[in-house]
């Protein structure tokens, strides 16, 4: 059983506008096992969050994690993950429900809405500013 810490931070530059995402994988000692960052297209804050989340926990999955605690800056969707919130936005429904679906390779998941300043959150913003400047957004 391999315990990790998942980071993950999505954009829109317009919102809707030109989006990406930022996701960091760490070991339980919160030492980096992979980074990426990548465009996603034109699309809303809270899809780039949801679709952040999907690459986050397809990545740990891949690094064979089982248990891990999941970092966000959106409140919205932390809270809808855990629980706390409904999802009412019909648009978000999918990328909820494969969230879901993924969540089933681990034994645990849990979601926990931090700050922006927090250092790891701060570092896959980076990602995200990074590859919309790449793609001359």
């Amino acid at each position: 059983m391999k315990k990790g810490k998942i980071y993950s931070d999505g954009g829109a530059r317009g919102n809707p506008g030109p989006a990406a995402i930022g996701v960091l994988v760490c070991d339980e000692e919160d030492h980096k096992l992979t980074d990426h960052g990548e465009t996603i297209g034109e699309t809303t804050n809270n899809v780039a969050e949801y679709t952040a989340v999907i690459r986050g926990l397809t990545l740990a999955a891949e690094l064979g994690i089982s248990e891990a605690d999941y970092f966000l800056d959106s409140e919205l969707v932390a809270r809808q993950l855990s629980g706390i919130y409904r999802l009412k936005a019909e648009n978000l429904k999918p990328f909820y429900a494969q969230v879901k679906d993924l969540e089933k390779k681990f034994k645990r998941i849990t979601y926990f809405h931090v700050p922006r300043e927090h250092t790891k959150i701060k570092h896959v913003d980076r990602l995200v500013n990074l590859a919309l400047d790449r793609a001359g957004h």
